[in-house]
């Protein structure tokens, strides 16, 4: 999607942090946190598709769950429609509720397996005091047609439904209260291909009759492109590029996002045989003690001393595209220069060994690197 996103954001996240802490002993005293979301700030604007891509573990879910105030903050603030909501009480937040909604990522364990499905749908109605008990049966109905299931199924359990239909019946849910926002959690990681394919369809549909702003988090990168007018990658709870989507696939410039698209699947045979596949070695680290500098650095491949020491600050090279690195992909020299980066950083300064510094300055060296 091309189309520019102008103006006041919708929902802002600025610096938001969230740690949960671990307890021992009978007392249960905090003896460490993990560092779920650390320090992540972006906005989304009225009417975008954001999506938000990372590895398992790496605090995207956690990231959505702020946004929708499911999870208070430990530190930054969420501001939705400009109005701060980080700090909110519940009474407060109640009101907001109807503006912003969550799809969840399991159709099985989000839906009560004791009610009916229009018990399901129509009960943020009622809880909010819209229309009487005809007028909420009539809108469950409309909206069970909508997402593509019959309003026959109104009295029906949610067993009686395979995966496809209980998450459509989880975005009639979602869509209840006509929300300004949805924060959708891997909606479709669950379903079947075949499935998939019609739910990103389903989704941009209502998008378009709703009015909807979507907040899409996914690992996949391919179902991602299709639905997104800017991507955010995250790693080990930092935001480490966010990019329009067709720009970073064409674009990448952090590496641990090359590494990403590498593993994307290519329909065509000759172009997946022709295309490096980057393994990234050695395991992701513990979120409890995140390493020191750029926290992608130990599974880097062109890691060097200064990725170690220093954490790479997000840097916008153009069009609105942000990256977190020491070593920046696909850059030109003037690029470089206007941005204020080393000409040392960069993958082939990398793989040569650290550039001689300016007089006075501590040349940094190359980390040692594996062999892949």
């Amino acid at each position: 999607m091309s189309e520019e996103f102008n103006g006041q954001p919708l929902v802002e996240v600025q610096h938001v942090k969230k740690y949960f802490p671990i307890r021992k002993g009978v007392l249960s005293r905090e003896v460490a946190r993990v560092h779920a979301v650390d320090d992540v700030t972006l906005g989304v604007a009225e009417g975008e598709t954001l999506g938000l891509v990372g590895e398992s573990g790496c605090g995207k879910s956690t990231l959505g769950r702020c946004i929708v105030r499911l999870l208070e903050p430990t530190d930054g603030e969420i501001v939705f429609d400009g109005k701060k909501i980080g700090k909110l009480r519940a009474r407060s937040l109640r009101p907001l509720r109807r503006q912003m909604q969550m799809i969840f990522q399991d159709p099985y364990a989000s839906l009560n397996p004791r009610k009916r499905v229009g018990t399901i749908i129509s009960d943020p109605m009622r809880i909010h005091g819209i229309g009487d008990r005809k007028e909420r049966k009539e809108a469950v109905e409309e909206l069970l047609e909508k997402v593509g299931l019959s309003p026959e199924h109104y009295n029906r359990f949610p067993h009686e439904f395979s995966g496809g239909q209980r998450q459509r019946i989880g975005v009639a849910r979602a869509l209840a209260l006509r929300p300004k926002l949805i924060v959708a959690d891997e909606p479709v990681s669950a379903l079947d291909v075949s499935i998939q394919a019609q739910m990103v369809n389903l989704l941009e549909e209502l998008q378009d009759d709703f009015g909807l702003t979507y907040v899409f988090i996914a690992h996949d990168l391919g179902v991602v492109r299709h639905v997104s007018d800017r991507i955010a990658v995250m790693y080990l709870g930092k935001l480490v590029e966010l990019s329009p989507a067709e720009e970073l696939y064409t674009r990448p410039i952090m590496p641990y996002t090359e590494a990403l698209l590498s593993a994307v699947p290519v329909p065509d045979p000759d172009l997946a045989e022709a295309r490096e596949r980057i393994v990234l070695e050695g395991d992701v680290p513990s979120p409890i003690n995140p390493p020191s500098g750029c926290r992608f650095h130990p599974r880097c491949r062109y890691a060097t001393e200064v990725c170690s020491e220093i954490e790479p600050p997000l840097v916008d090279y153009g069009n609105g595209h942000l990256a977190a690195c020491h070593h920046p992909l696909n850059v030109d020299k003037e690029t470089l220069a206007r941005v204020q980066a080393s000409p040392k950083h960069t993958p082939e300064a990398a793989d040569e060994g650290a550039l001689p510094e300016e007089p006075g300055k501590e040349e940094a060296q190359p980390v040692p690197r594996r062999d892949s």
